[in-house]
Parts: C-alpha cells; sequence; structure tokens
C-alpha cells in the first residue's frame, strides 16, 4: 500500500511538472483533437488501400528506360533511404509523375544500420518534461501515432516488443514508473500495450541473464521493431507498384537549371544522372528536385549552391550482434545511464541479440567502419548489466556495423547527445527542397511535409496525402497463420516458412514458388544458403526481381546474413554469386570481382577485420609455458612430418584414420579462417595465437580449435567428432 502511494505522488510530481509547460486541460483538449484526426485519416485509407497498382515489377532495364524517355517528371527524389523512398510513395499517391534515383543500393546507408526499432522515444519525452520542451513533446506525440500506422501498413515486417528497464534503487521504481506511464498516456489510443512493473524474482524470471546484485525490481515497456533494410525496400516497391519510376545504382553527377522567364533567377529543373553499372549519363527534367540523401544532404545542396552553410552535423552509431542466448527471444532491455551518460539497447532480433548504440561525431562516409574502441564500449556495457555468470567474450561478437545519423545541426548544442532528432524541410533560392534529420519511425510524416511543401513551393496540381494506413508490399495479404499454409502446401520447413512469411508477407508464395526440390523427404523444397540460417536459394532468385544487383545486396539487405554472422555470410557467397550470375550473364571475371567486393564490404563495414586484427596481434599472446606444450602436442598429431604447418589433406589423414569424413571444401573453410598470411596452410605460430586468443575470449569456439580439441580426444577414445559450426564470432 505504501508503495502504491509513493508511485502516485511521484505520478502526481510528474504530472506537475508537465503541467508547467501546458496545462492538462490542454493536454487533454490536444489528445481528443488528434485522437479524431487518427480516426478521420484511417478512415480515409481505408478507402485507399485498394489503390491501383501493378502485379508485376517492372524490371531495372524498364524503369532505366522511363526515366531517360520521360520528358518531365512533376518530383524527382534523390535518395533511397526510408526518408526518400516514403517521400516517392507519397508523390506517386498524390497522382504525382513521380522518379527516385540512388547512386547505391536501397536502404544502403543509415536506413539498413539501424537498432530496428520502432518508438517514440522515452528519452526524448524525458527531455520535453524535464527541460519543458512542448515542441519535443510533440515530436514524441507524431512518433507514436507513426508508429502504431507502420506496424499497422506493414504486419510482416514490425511487431511490439517488451522492453525492460532494470531498477537498482527503490526510489528509481516510482520516478521510472512515473516516466514510462507518462510514454503510455501520451501514445492514448496508440498504446501498445500498457507498462508494469515486475518484482525482482519476477524480472529474473523473464530475463535470467540479468545481474542480481542490488537488483529491487523492473518496468517493462512496449515498442516496435522492425526489418529495417526490408522496411525500407518495401516503401520503394511499393511506390514502384504505384507507378513510381524507381533506379537504384543511379547517381546525380550534377543538377540542372533552367533560367525562370519571370524572375530571372535559375530554377533547378532536374539532375544529371549517371547508371553506376554501365556509366551510361542521361538527363533526368522535374519541376520538383527532392534532395532525400540522409547524411549526404550537403553534398547535393553544395551541387545547387557551394557557398550554403552544412546543416546536417553526423553522428556514428555502432551495433554490435552477439548470440541470441545473451537474451531471452521475446524481450529487449534498456540500460538507460551508461558510464558516459548514452542510452543502450540490448534486444532480440532474427535470433541473434543486438546491443547498442554508440553516439560520436563522425566524417560523412559511404563506407562507415565499427572501430573496436566502441564494439568494447558496448562490451563493457553489457557485462555491467548482466549475471557474473555470463562471460560476455569479445569473440562472441558475430558482426558489427556502425550507421550514421544525419543528424540536424543545433548551434548551441555542445555534442550529438544533445541534438534532438527533429526533421526541417528547406527550399533554396533555386526551388531545390531539402528533407534533413528525423529517424527511422517519422519517415512517413516527415514525407508527406516535405511534399506538401513542395506542392506549394512549386504550384504542382496534386491531391492530399494518401499514405497513412496504406499497406505496404507484402502487407496485403499476410496473416499470423500464413506460414502454415507455405508448409502444407509447398513442403516448406517450419523455421523457413516463418522466416518467408515475416519477410515477402502475402508475396512469400512467389518466392516459395521458385524453390528447388531438395531430393529429400524432408522439406520438400527450400535448400538453405547456410545450415543455421532459413535463408533460402529461392531468395536470391526473388532478389533480383527485387532490383538486387551485387551480391552485397543479398547478403547486407534483401537477406540480412551480412548483419548477423559475418562467417556465414561469407561461406553462403560462392553460391549466392553463382546463382546471381546465370541470371545476370555474369562471366566468371564479374563473379570473381563480386565475391571479392562482398568479401571486402564484410571484412571492413561489417566487423570481419576486427577478428583478424586480433589474431595477428602477437604481442598480446599469453600462454603459460604448459598451455604451450599441451597445444604444441596437440599441433603435432596433425603435423606428423614435423613441417611446422598443416594443411587440408594433413586434417584429412588424420580423420580417416578415426574413421571420419568432412568435405574438403569444408576443411579449407576451416582452415582458411585461421590462415592469417593467407598461404594455404596453418603455422604452429597461428595455431598458438588462435588458442591464445580462444583463451581471453577475443575468438569463440572456433571450429579449428573445436575440431583439433576433439580429434584428440578422440583418438584417445575413439569417440565422434564434431564440426559444426559454433557461431563463429568476429
Amino acid at each position: 500500500m505504501a508503495f502504491r502511494k509513493a508511485v502516485r505522488r511521484t505520478a502526481l510530481i510528474g504530472g506537475g511538472v508537465l503541467t508547467a509547460a501546458f496545462s492538462l486541460s490542454q493536454l487533454s483538449q490536444y489528445r481528443r483533437k488528434q485522437l479524431k484526426l487518427d480516426r478521420l485519416a484511417r478512415v480515409q485509407a481505408a478507402e485507399q488501400v485498394d489503390l491501383p497498382s501493378l502485379d508485376e515489377l517492372p524490371s531495372r532495364a524498364a524503369q532505366l528506360a522511363a526515366l531517360q524517355n520521360t520528358e518531365e517528371f512533376d518530383v524527382l527524389v534523390v535518395g533511397g533511404g526510408a526518408t526518400g523512398s516514403g517521400c516517392a510513395l507519397d508523390a506517386v499517391t498524390r497522382n504525382l509523375k513521380t522518379a527516385l534515383v540512388e547512386r547505391s543500393d536501397f536502404s544502403s546507408g543509415t536506413s539498413s544500420r539501424s537498432t530496428k526499432l520502432i518508438h517514440g522515444g522515452v528519452r526524448y519525452l524525458q527531455k520535453a518534461i524535464m527541460k519543458l520542451d512542448y515542441e519535443q513533446y510533440l515530436m514524441v506525440k507524431e512518433a507514436l501515432h507513426e508508429r502504431a500506422n507502420l506496424l499497422e501498413i506493414a504486419p510482416h515486417l514490425s511487431a511490439p516488443l517488451p522492453i525492460m528497464l532494470p531498477v537498482y534503487s527503490w526510489w528509481q521504481i516510482p520516478y521510472y514508473w512515473a516516466g514510462i506511464k507518462m510514454y503510455d498516456l501520451v501514445a492514448g489510443a496508440h498504446c501498445l500495450k500498457s507498462s508494469y512493473v515486475l518484482s525482482k524474482s519476477r524480472a529474473l524470471e523473464l530475463f535470467p541473464m540479468l545481474k542480481r546484485d542490488k537488483l529491487v525490481g523492473a518496468i517493462v515497456y512496449y515498442d516496435g521493431q522492425h526489418n529495417d533494410s526490408r522496411m525500407n525496400l518495401a516503401i520503394a516497391l511499393t511506390a514502384a507498384r504505384h507507378g513510381a519510376v524507381t533506379a537504384n545504382y543511379t547517381e546525380v553527377v550534377h543538377l540542372l537549371k533552367r533560367v525562370d522567364s519571370q524572375t530571372g533567377t535559375r530554377r533547378v529543373c532536374g539532375a544529371r544522372c549517371r547508371d553506376v553499372l554501365t556509366g551510361q549519363e542521361f538527363d533526368v527534367r522535374a519541376k520538383c528536385v527532392v534532395n532525400a540523401t540522409g547524411p549526404f544532404t550537403d553534398s547535393l545542396r553544395k551541387m545547387d549552391d557551394q557557398s550554403t552553410h552544412n546543416i546536417c552535423q553526423p553522428s556514428a552509431g555502432v551495433h554490435i550482434v552477439i548470440p541470441g542466448y545473451y537474451c531471452p527471444e521475446s524481450m529487449g532491455l534498456l540500460d538507460p545511464a551508461t558510464s558516459d551518460g548514452r542510452v543502450i539497447f540490448f534486444l532480440p532480433w532474427e535470433k541473434v541479440t543486438i546491443a547498442g548504440t554508440t553516439d560520436t561525431p563522425t566524417e560523412v562516409t559511404a563506407h562507415p567502419v565499427p572501430v573496436e574502441e566502441d564494439i568494447n564500449f558496448i562490451l563493457r556495457e553489457i557485462r555491467s548489466y548482466l549475471s557474473p555468470d555470463v562471460e560476455v567474450r569479445r569473440g562472441d561478437v558475430l558482426a558489427a556495423w556502425s550507421g550514421i545519423r544525419p543528424l540536424v545541426t543545433d548551434p548551441n548544442s555542445k555534442d550529438t547527445q544533445s541534438i534532438c532528432r527533429n526533421h526541417i524541410v528547406n527550399i533554396s533560392d533555386s526551388g531545390l527542397v531539402t528533407i534533413a534529420g528525423g529517424k527511422w519511425t517519422t519517415y512517413r510524416s516527415m514525407a508527406e511535409e516535405t511534399l506538401d511543401a513542395a506542392i506549394k513551393a512549386h504550384n504542382l496540381q496534386a491531391g492530399p496525402c494518401r499514405t497513412v494506413g496504406l499497406l505496404l508490399e507484402g502487407g496485403k495479404d499476410w496473416s499470423p497463420t500464413l506460414y502454415i499454409r507455405l508448409v502444407q502446401d509447398y513442403g516448406l520447413e517450419v523455421e523457413v516458412a516463418k522466416h518467408l512469411a515475416s519477410t515477402y508477407g502475402g508475396k512469400a508464395f512467389e518466392v516459395a514458388k521458385i524453390a528447388r526440390v531438395t531430393g529429400q523427404r524432408w522439406p520438400i523444397v527450400g535448400k538453405r544458403l547456410v545450415s543455421e540460417f532459413p535463408y533460402i536459394e529461392s531468395e536470391v532468385h526473388y532478389a533480383v526481381q527485387q532490383y538486387a544487383c551485387t551480391a552485397i545486396d543479398v547478403i547486407a539487405r534483401r537477406t540480412r546474413l551480412g548483419f548477423l554472422n559475418v562467417q556465414a555470410a561469407e561461406q553462403a557467397l560462392p553460391r549466392i554469386v553463382d546463382i546471381m550470375g546465370k541470371q545476370l550473364g555474369w562471366n566468371e571475371q564479374k563473379k570473381q570481382k563480386e565475391l571479392e567486393a562482398a568479401r571486402e564490404f564484410l571484412y571492413q563495414e561489417m566487423g570481419y577485420k576486427a577478428r583478424w586484427e586480433q589474431l595477428t596481434n602477437t604481442s598480446e599472446i599469453s600462454l603459460t609455458p604448459e598451455e604451450v606444450e599441451r597445444y604444441k602436442k596437440r599441433f603435432h598429431k596433425f603435423d606428423k612430418g614435423n613441417k611446422g604447418f598443416i594443411t587440408t589433406v594433413d586434417v584429412q589423414q588424420v580423420l580417416e584414420s578415426i574413421s571420419i569424413q568432412i568435405d574438403e571444401n569444408m576443411l579449407h573453410e576451416i582452415l582458411n579462417e585461421v590462415d592469417l598470411n593467407k598461404n594455404g596452410q596453418v603455422e604452429l605460430n597461428e595455431f598458438l595465437q588462435l588458442m591464445s586468443a580462444v583463451k581471453k575470449g577475443t575468438v569463440s569456439d572456433s571450429r579449428l580449435a573445436v575440431l583439433m580439441k576433439t580429434v584428440e580426444e578422440s583418438l584417445e577414445e575413439r569417440g565422434p567428432v564434431t564440426v559444426d559450426r559454433s557461431g563463429g564470432g568476429v
């Protein structure tokens, strides 16, 4: 009873702070007005779900031809991220003749490197209350509305996720509870599920990996989670199906301008574009050009006017991926106060665990690289709130990536943490429309505001915004039980069927139809690219139909292998390249080039580089003399000729002596993980480096280390040998 009174008292205090900024009556009136608008919007959207759309996507070649042969578009959007794709969808559904160009792949930048959350911003609401910032409150309100809409229009790609906030001081329970309840209140009718308080025992039951010491309880609230690159692609594909001309790997070389006969000023009237894959250049003319290039916003603005000042301040956010056993399958965790004041999320996603993000100033680059300092910072924070029984090892990092947030510069801020993710719409003197800032969740409302401004500034003849409630690609025929039909109709594995349903929605049947027969009793169709992930070969065929042009497009954005496990992605690459090569007519030289580019992507941008750097850092080898002798003895069981190195032939001979056979290609792959100088053999020093890294936890469960240990034991006991992939950290 005393606890409930304390909670209520704190809630009233929180309400008092909010009232200082705007009265409760004003808040109530605003909520009634907003709910009324929401209902009207949903009625309107319900009539628009059946907007005319194409049954078959035009090919990329057809889209490029349309770009070149159309006399003039109403709107040309530059940038194929979430915001740019959202602008294209908004424009085309207003009956505007629309084009979208992206110099790389759709979602190749920041939009594929997010925390995978669809959220209103708990910490922004806290700032709104503490700083009496009504504008920031409205931003949270808008984001919560957009969160609800996004969950509705792409139910296959998104879902609510409970997130736990552990509490280690009694006074924090009413404090955090009041804040989280305010979050529910602001969400209003769009509240996904009411937040609740947990006792210590219940919190540990739901999140057993949590640190027990000093834990007094926890609070659970709900936000949304999605597959970000697939969501981005769904927006772009939906725009294409509604008639927008969309082309990836098409960059803007420079902006076209004409002299306005009435004012005498030079106005932007299109762009000179280049097909990145062929080098062909052509002009695309448009009444209005929208700059939605994220971190590269200022680059396009300077094409328009070299003297313009920068409006974006880029910030790097690093995330790491660790095995799924670090986190419950259906419960995330929020660390609201890290050692340096930043917020860390710890979330289940695609059967793994995502941890992040950092927030540091950075330079704009198309290929951001996660640095070891940020990876270790996240690992340190994880250790601080996980049980000591859970050994957080550097080697358990399966992938790592860095994304660049296009934050709007606040001249009064001292660091990026204090920069609000508000967006701005700017129209230059020459008519270039720029949308900058914002966040993933509010992409649709940002696009709506941008098109409203563009229509007004350029006197375009257009209807009202029609994207609220408009289902995205795959959403129309999706249901929670769709995967059962895939299993029953096509003979797919349940895990594969669930994956296809949650990735492609109603379009999953198109992927299943082109799946190859396995020749096995079960599954009947659907050969996996790698054994431990549900991605199948027919998805590569389908990816090409969805404008995938490179192997990187497949491992990073059509599937998420590169983001989930870089070693698994590397293993799948040869087969992916073979399939794409047949569809796109690649010769052997082109296929090899694709392999090398994809491996470089994994090495640089997905964290593989960090693994090799740790293995090659010989100054950190720390083995006792006894351990060195033990590992030398193990090594020489394979190096019977005392050559000082072992090859696949040596390993095969030992395995044959105990009646075990392993595919030669697999053996080559296992040794290649440790072959640092890439000379086709593993030397004794490389093996000792590996074992030292395993001992320190910088490399976890190396397949070669596991294989050699198991063989050594088998030679003594004549037991079975297991070489299944253990996870393979980077």
